[in-house]
């Protein structure tokens, strides 16, 4: 095992970071142009394909390089939603493969219709068994209603968890409603979709295998909290070198040399963490990977909400303002914070993976 990047992942960063640098900017809306010059030129929509349907055939490391540079542009694309969560939730499905083949082209784009803060270790169905959130089957149709449902603004397919396995729902099907709802960061939009007895289309998968998805979509996760924290640390180191006061750059102030180098130090270990989930996913579903999952995402949050912080706060009076680009990082920090389980959740879990005595509650 190694953490380092390898040549190959370095060129795919690159190829992704010159077309961010070309035809993004941060808080700019994508009209559609950008996600597919992302999906069909350099082809990430198509990395965790097999090769046979399409695909990359790569795996859960370059998946992360590509979200390390999505998260350090705040890039509001459906990657994790689509080409990571929704196609990992397909993948193996006989029934899905020429699904998966429009996914790979780029043709398509699809969501895993949960709440995006549902936690991998416990199961989606529970979360949408509380009556506002139920979704019933009658015959071939599914009804109800399932909120914050992160991409499916801009989903083609939408693939709803159901006791008997995956529903496959065209988006356009008029049993379909997606309201989209405001929410903290602007970048990754959620909405509310509702079915009313919508054309579905269902498929068998193994037990546990939605949760399975949603831990593997959280350990990616931690690569694009990543790479928000490295921009916000670059950004603000950049920042105190040029900015003066008392006629000395306020970089050179020893007590906010601290305060970033400690950052530095935070983002060193939440690289170290990020790099072993990916690394651990790559090499196939397990323990192991179930343990590096729940130690990237209960160390990464929080060190991407910090390194955000600190650049609204190290950047002074331009850094509140939404002129300057510093609060979509803190939003994204804070939203990924809460998504696909909160740190404390991973936590819980890693108590009882590596068998340590968790805390005791009254």
């Amino acid at each position: 095992m190694t953490l380092l990047y390898t040549e190959i992942e370095e060129q795919l960063r690159a190829a992704v970071r010159d077309l961010l640098t070309d035809k993004a900017s941060p808080g700019a809306a994508d009209d559609g142009e950008l996600w597919k010059a992302l999906a069909r030129d350099i082809g990430v929509a198509g990395l965790l394909i097999p090769e046979e349907l399409g695909g990359a055939g790569a795996s859960a490391r370059e998946a992360a390089v590509v979200l390390e540079e999505l998260g350090r542009a705040v890039t509001p694309v459906p990657y994790l939603t689509s080409a990571v969560l929704a196609t990992r939730a397909l993948l193996g499905v006989p029934d899905a493969e020429d699904l998966l083949e429009r996914l790979a082209a780029g043709e398509i784009t699809a969501a895993l219709a949960v709440p995006f803060g549902s936690s991998p270790y416990r199961s989606p169905l529970s979360t949408l068994g509380d009556g506002a959130q139920a979704v019933s089957i009658a015959g071939s149709a599914i009804s109800g209603q399932i909120a914050a449902v992160a991409g499916a603004d801009v989903a083609d397919v939408l693939v709803v968890p159901v006791r008997t396995g995956l529903a496959i729902v065209a988006a356009d099907d008029p049993g379909v409603t997606v309201t989209p709802v405001t929410s903290l960061d602007l970048t990754r939009p959620i909405a509310t979709v509702e079915f009313a007895s919508a054309a579905a289309r269902f498929v068998a998968v193994e037990p546990g295998a939605v949760r399975d998805t949603l831990a593997f979509g959280a350990g990616l996760l931690a690569s694009e909290q990543l790479g928000v924290a490295e921009w916000c640390l670059t950004s603000t180191v950049a920042y105190l070198r040029e900015r003066t006061q008392f006629a000395r750059p306020v970089g050179s102030f020893q007590a906010l040399k601290h305060r970033l180098a400690d950052l530095w130090l935070e983002i060193v270990g939440a690289r170290a963490a990020a790099r072993n989930a990916a690394d651990q996913l790559a090499a196939g579903w397990s323990h192991s990977a179930r343990v590096a999952v729940a130690v990237a995402q209960a160390h990464c949050g929080a060190v991407a909400v910090h390194a955000a912080e600190e650049c609204v706060q190290l950047h002074g009076g331009i850094g509140m303002t939404w002129e300057h680009p510093a609060h979509l990082y803190l939003k994204r920090a804070k939203t990924d914070e809460i998504a696909l389980g909160t740190p404390g959740d991973h936590r819980e879990a890693l108590v009882g993976l590596v068998d340590l005595p968790g805390p005791v509650r009254a």
